[in-house]
């Protein structure tokens, strides 16, 4: 039986030149669904190819080589579920996307748990950052055998990590963020000069579990985290903020407080806001700053883990750390605990891209994107445009590429939340007026992406 899966996985495949990565016929994102079934549906499903939140960055444009490479957890066709590590890039001269590679290939795993993180040193080595899962499956990280070439990866590294989130320092090497299941899912740090040897790894915080988002502004990195009580994903809450700008020899709250990992301690310099005592849930979806570099938070705040209305207001807030304080404001609501969007904040204008509408699985996992905007660092929020509408599934997990250019401006899949669909991914530009699909099948070894009217085609 394994020697008829392997061989029917590559008849689906494109095989590549030998001592080279296979590659795929076709851009396929994974379905998935977590098998926890209430009321109103799962808790989370549908097509998860550019999921969590917490894997960070998942697309990096790189001005060296003019192209936006990206990362996602693919599969082999529409009725599959079997996860493939995927990497690609965007050339932004051509207007072209090139076959796709199989960095790893998971072996029956189905999970996008297991999707992957991609970084870029200085030297233009493209790093693929292969999640775990628990202590079940090791995490793997993987490296370009040539600078800016997507075609051919050697496996660098293998060992416990979860959600990873490697950033590059110029200079400095990697500063790498990611989770260990120690006691709860804790949050670690390491670091490297040069992503093959590595220091030992230390803990940052672990208060019964967390789920971190991280970026970097310089040299400064910024983590935001919520906390597990007693371990359970489902009560997760609270909101924290920590910042280090030595690579992690000394880390500090957000207005320059020195704190002493790991922390351990619910109650804690770092914490930003107690939403425990309102009993209320946080579901961290970006990170970015504004133009003096404070970090800019966004999250979903709920008030039941649970899929349908039992949990409304979902409630989308900005929290900015201005004027020596954090600021809370609201932009909107959605209907799904999960419909993660990203943060842009551009000078004067800050924009928010997300799933804040009801898609046609209104209580399912995503929905239909829309753009908002604010002119006032966020104090007020406007919804200039639906990116997608009339959709036949739900559109989940908007990413934002690092360093994000305008015709390459945001990434996403699409799926059907209540059961097993054909997934396709999709880009926006700057103005979310225009949307593309990449090619679900390809024809030729590089092919421009499909313009798509929503409302008129799938």
């Amino acid at each position: 039986m394994k020697f008829f899966i392997c061989l029917f996985c590559m008849l689906l495949l494109v095989t590549g030149v030998s001592g080279q990565n296979p590659v795929a016929s076709g851009y396929r994102g994974i379905w998935f669904t977590l098998g926890q079934f209430y009321e109103y549906g799962d808790k989370y499903s549908g097509g998860l190819g550019t999921y969590t939140a917490n894997h960070i960055p998942i697309a990096i444009y790189s001005p060296q080589a003019g192209k936006t490479y990206f990362t996602y957890g693919g599969t082999t066709k529409a009725d599959e579920r079997h996860l493939l590590i995927m990497v690609s890039y965007y050339d932004h001269m051509s207007k072209t996307v090139p076959r796709p590679v199989i960095v790893y290939d998971k072996n029956g795993v189905n999970d996008p748990h297991d999707n992957a993180a991609i970084s870029i040193d200085e030297k233009g080595y493209i790093w693929v950052f292969v999640s775990g899962r628990s202590r079940t499956r090791p995490g793997l990280i993987f490296r370009s055998q040539n600078p800016y070439d997507i075609s051919a990866f050697e496996k660098i590294r293998e060992g416990e990590m979860t959600y990873p989130q490697p950033w590059w320092v110029k200079g400095e090497g990697f500063l790498y963020l990611f989770t260990k299941y120690s006691r709860g899912r804790e949050l670690y740090w390491a670091k490297s000069k040069d992503g093959i040897n590595w220091e030992p790894e230390q803990k940052l915080a672990g208060m019964g579990g967390h789920y971190q988002v991280t970026n970097m502004f310089g040299n400064k990195l910024v983590s935001v985290f919520n906390y597990h009580p007693g371990g359970d994903v489902d009560k997760r809450t609270n909101l924290y903020a920590v910042q280090t700008t030595d690579m992690g020899k000394t880390w500090t709250t957000i207005d320059g407080r020195i704190i002493e990992p790991p922390l351990t301690e619910v109650h804690n310099e770092a914490l930003v806001w107690d939403y425990e005592s309102e009993k209320k849930l946080v579901y961290i979806n970006d990170l970015n700053f504004d133009r003096d570099g404070n970090p800019v938070i966004l999250a979903i705040i709920s008030r039941d883990f649970r899929p349908g209305p039992s949990g409304d207001p979902r409630e989308w807030f900005i929290i900015h750390w201005k004027d020596n304080r954090w600021n809370f404001r609201k932009v909107c609501e959605s209907t799904h605990n999960y419909d993660m969007g990203s943060l842009y904040t551009e000078g004067e204008e800050w924009k928010i891209i997300g799933p804040t509408e009801p898609g046609p699985y209104r209580y399912g996992t995503g929905g239909e994107i829309a753009m908002w905007v604010s002119r006032d660092e966020g104090s007020t929020w406007i919804k200039v445009r639906n990116v997608t509408e009339g959709s036949l599934l739900n559109h989940s997990y908007v990413r934002r590429p690092v360093n994000a250019q305008k015709d390459f401006y945001a990434l996403w899949a699409n799926g059907n939340p209540d059961t097993l669909s054909e997934s396709r991914l999709y880009f926006t530009d700057i103005r979310g007026k225009k949307v593309w699909e990449l090619p679900y099948t390809m024809k030729e070894n590089r092919e421009k992406p499909l313009p798509v009217k929503f409302g008129k085609t799938p």
